[in-house]
């Protein structure tokens, strides 16, 4: 399976989307801690581990 940029990026968006709404709706947080702390951290999180996966694809398909 090929992963282009949009599907990508939708696929990041939507993770991200669902944790957000997730500790929006649950009862743990208030909406100002998640959306101004845990949100931009899981962006953050996110983009770190796409990079390191990126990587990692391209040391395996170089067959060493």
């Amino acid at each position: 399976m090929e992963f282009d940029l949009p599907t990508t990026a939708a696929a990041f968006i939507a993770v991200i989307a669902i944790g957000v709404v997730s500790l929006i709706a649950a009862p743990m947080m208030g909406m100002d801690t998640v959306l101004m702390m845990v949100a931009p951290s899981m962006i953050v999180f996110g983009l770190i581990m796409l990079g390191l996966g990126i990587k990692h694809g391209e040391y395996r398909t170089a067959g060493r």
